[in-house]
């Protein structure tokens, strides 16, 4: 009897932890989404403010496509970076992993590397500065 109380709590906790992943999964999809509609919106603003400095109107299918097609990049890229990342058997990207993706793109990769060396100007320096030995010390270890 005690193994079978066993083995249905066995079973429960499998079942919550299923329904745990399922849950994760489910937020994971509905914050892709959001992301999607925000992007596309994004993307709506950007063509038609742009089409109206050159006097066009942006076909709605054009824009359409263009918001695909941004979010598809954006999501391979992403993808990438993180295998950059692993790859240097690191679990977060560093903005190395970034710059490597663009390789491809020179005027893009220098733009991301000034950026970097902007924002590395910016940060305080975290590394600790060595002591200075004082001339007593030099002169106890010639001794």
């Amino acid at each position: 009897m005690d193994t079978d109380m066993e083995t249905l709590a066995d079973e429960t906790d499998n079942a919550s932890d299923g329904g745990e992943a399922e849950r994760l999964e489910a937020e994971a999809e509905a914050e892709a989404s959001v992301l999607r509609d925000r992007l596309r919106l994004s993307v709506i603003k950007i063509a038609t403010s742009e089409g109206h400095k050159v006097g066009m109107e942006v076909a709605d299918p054009v824009v359409a496509c263009i918001a695909d097609l941004a979010y598809k990049s954006a999501e391979q890229l992403a993808k990438d970076v993180e295998l950059f990342a692993q790859h240097a058997g690191r679990k977060s990207i560093k903005m190395e992993d970034v710059i490597l993706i663009a390789h491809k793109n020179e005027h893009l990769m220098g733009l991301l590397r000034t950026f970097s060396q902007q924002l590395k100007g910016k940060e305080p320096s975290t590394e600790r500065k060595r002591k200075k030995s004082s001339k007593k010390d030099d002169n106890v270890m010639q001794i």
